[in-house]
């Protein structure tokens, strides 16, 4: 049996509302802009973008989902630092967007939410 990896995903309040139309099972797939899908793998960075690029602006709002992934599916992609060590995440190609989704063990769960100022 395969080792289970948890994962991280900061989302705003359009992505989470088809996360939840789809019974939080599955992330949408991309826009024609987003070639790459991008979880992270650990809260803090997940947090950090949902707290200062979604919930940035006046009233926005950013959310932190967690889920677990196969990790023999989740091995065929290499880990990137974009950043500092903590800056950790996956580049999964959009066209293997359903292959990860089917890949998820269990929901998708949202963990934490932010609010822009005056929100």
């Amino acid at each position: 049996m395969s080792d289970i990896v948890t994962l991280y995903r900061p989302v705003g309040p359009n992505e989470l509302q088809l996360i939840e139309e789809a019974g939080f099972r599955a992330f949408p797939p991309r826009l024609p802009e987003q070639p790459i899908f991008y979880p992270v793998t650990n809260e803090e960075y997940a947090a950090k973008i949902a707290r200062d690029w979604n919930a940035k602006g006046e009233g926005e709002r950013g959310f932190v989902t967690r889920f677990d992934v196969q990790g023999d599916y989740l091995a065929r992609f290499e880990k990137k630092i974009v950043g500092g060590r903590v800056h950790e995440e996956y580049w999964i190609p959009a066209e293997d967007l359903d292959e990860f989704n089917a890949n998820i063990v269990g929901k998708i769960e949202v963990i934490a939410e932010f609010v822009g100022p005056n929100g």
